[in-house]
Parts: C-alpha cells; structure tokens; sequence
C-alpha cells in the first residue's frame, strides 16, 4: 500500500457534534495536489470507527456532495466516518478536454493506459491505495469496516471498485450508477481515451461485465430515479439487473417515480443509504 504523507488541513467545522474536515496532499498516484473531505462523527476518544467512502459525478469535485448530499445527521446517529474523494487529478500540468465527460473532472476512476493520460489519471491507484492509507495513518478509521457509495460516473466507480474488492467492502450502494460503460457512449469515450481501443481491457470498468466474469458481493443497493435524462442512452440500470439475474447474485435495485439525475434525488435517500452502510458496518 502507498505510503501516506503529509496532510494540510483546508478547512474544519463542526456539524452535528463531528468535525467537517477538507484536507489536501500531494499525491503520488496522480502527481497532483489532491483535495478530499471527511465527516468523523463524535466519538469516544480511542475509538475507531467504520469508513464510508464516496465517490462523485461527471464535473464533480469532494464539495459536490459535502455540501449537498445531506449525510451528516444520519452518520453521525451511526457512527460513521464519510470520506468524499475528487473525480480526477487537476492543475496545469494536467492534461484536459473541452467536453465535460473526459479530463479533469472525468476520471471514470481508471488507471489510464494511453498518452497523455496515463501520467496522472490513475484513480484507480488513488482510491484503492493511497487515500485508504493516508485515512488510517491521519483519522480514526476502521479500515477492517469500510463501504462504498457513488452517483453517476462514481456509482460505476463505487461498482466496480466494490466487486473487485468484495473482502474490503461489506457493501456497496450507487445512486444513477453508470452500469455498464462497454455499451454507453460515456463508456466509449472515457474507456476508449483511456485505456485504449482493446476493449477487453476495459471489462474490469464495467460493472455488468465483471459480474458475468465472476464478480460477487452480497450487499448491493442501487436507487435510480425513472426522470432521469441519462437514463436509457448512458446508465441503463436494466442492464445491472439483468446482470444480476444471470449471475444469481442478490441486489436490491429501485426505481424511484419521478426523481431526476441531480442532488435533490441524492440528498433524499442518502439517510437510507448511510443506514443501510450502517447495519452491514455493525455487524
């Protein structure tokens, strides 16, 4: 595991008896300063508590859902640290796109193959590596009780990130996962930009098809809302079901009447999903 270095502390606050806390580093995954946030709950001094993780959307950074996504109460009721990442590496150096789904702010949560990407779009590396050791190294992390959580392009982060390491994560949960980017032009882009154009390489990026390679996980919640535009052309949620059909693996996948894409559809059924992290957490 990538050794955890220096933290600089951009901001705490207190909410609902925790500390609010953005922090920044420099990274050696990405060769970039990384900014993220963490919540820690009140706590008895001593204790290690369970950790879950966040991953955010297209355009998004950590603020995204710190100040949106309306977790703090229910993790402080369960006890639970939450930790919300950036979506990609940024700065200068960093190579970028004009479009909104590709470069900075559209890491797709990969370790980029392809020039000019692959000096510091390696997600992948930040999110399974280094940000875990510099949590246990700076906070009061159980990391033997960690989950994983993500909308859009970081619900197909959370996915696979989650079936490929089913021993860390005793749950995972996406809210408008992007299910499968083999068969969405997001997927054709982003995997295509970074990976290259042998599209075997890109299957351990794709939820849907790691799940018909052999991937489990026992613990799966997906909330998708039927409003939402990117629904049939990017996230097909009917795809992640029939996958899990196939592979008679048990998830727990709803469709929400009416709600959309964004952070009011979030932020209503975050609580549900900190409690639903919460009970596989505790045991």
């Amino acid at each position: 595991m990538t050794t955890a270095g220096t933290l600089e502390t951009v901001s705490e606050n207190c909410s609902h008896g925790g500390v609010q806390g953005v922090y920044r580093h420099a990274s050696a995954s990405t060769g970039t300063q990384m900014t993220f946030s963490v919540f820690v709950p009140p706590h008895e001094d001593g204790a290690k508590l369970p950790v879950l993780w966040f991953l955010s959307g297209l355009t998004c950074t950590h603020a995204n859902v710190t100040e949106k996504g309306e977790f703090r109460a229910a993790c402080a009721e369960h006890g639970v640290i939450f930790v919300a990442a950036d979506t990609s590496p940024r700065g200068e150096d960093v190579p970028d796109d004009e479009a909104y789904d590709f470069g900075q702010g559209a890491g797709f949560y990969v370790d980029a193959t392809q020039a000019p990407w692959a000096q510091h779009f390696r997600m992948r590396s930040y999110i399974e590596q280094e940000l875990p050791a510099l949590l246990a190294e700076h906070f009061p992390a159980d990391m033997q009780l960690q989950a994983i959580s993500g909308h859009s392009m970081g619900g197909h982060g959370a996915l696979t990130i989650g079936l490929r390491n089913p021993d860390r994560f005793r749950s995972i949960s996406a809210f408008s996962p992007i299910v499968s980017p083999l068969n969405c032009p997001w997927g054709d882009k982003a995997l295509g930009g970074y990976l290259g154009d042998d599209r075997s390489d890109w299957r351990e990026y794709d939820a849907c098809a790691l799940i018909a390679d052999g991937a489990r996980h026992a613990n799966l919640l997906v909330d998708q809302g039927t409003a939402d535009n990117f629904l049939e052309e990017q996230l097909k949620t009917d795809l992640l079901v029939d996958a899990c059909k196939s592979a008679d693996m048990p998830a727990d996948i709803r469709m929400q009447p009416g709600y959309d894409h964004s952070y009011y559809f979030i932020s209503t059924f975050m609580a549900e999903h900190v409690d639903w992290h919460a009970r596989h957490l505790q045991g």
